[in-house]
């Protein structure tokens, strides 16, 4: 018996929807964590832009608070290994 030319294509090509499927599936997810990635990033970098403002405001302001003198011959902060 010779098997259907047809019947092999719909099977081989119901394979490759299925696979394609779960490619669409794994790439939904991936795009799903980057997203949340993205926005926990933003919200992080949001967040230190405001506590920056919040403490150039304090040195500004008039208070007990002062800015340290610069050193000329250091190139990082105190404590940083760079």
């Amino acid at each position: 018996m010779i098997p259907d030319p047809r019947a092999a294509q719909i099977e081989r090509l119901k394979e490759q929807v299925s696979g394609l499927k779960q490619r669409l599936a794994a790439r939904d997810e991936q795009i799903g964590g980057l997203t949340d990635f993205r926005e926990r990033a933003l919200s992080q970098i949001a967040a230190q832009r405001m506590e920056i403002e919040r403490l150039r405001g304090a040195l500004a302001a008039p208070s007990n608070v002062r800015a340290l003198p610069n050193s000329s011959r250091a190139s990082a902060p105190y404590g940083s290994r760079s």
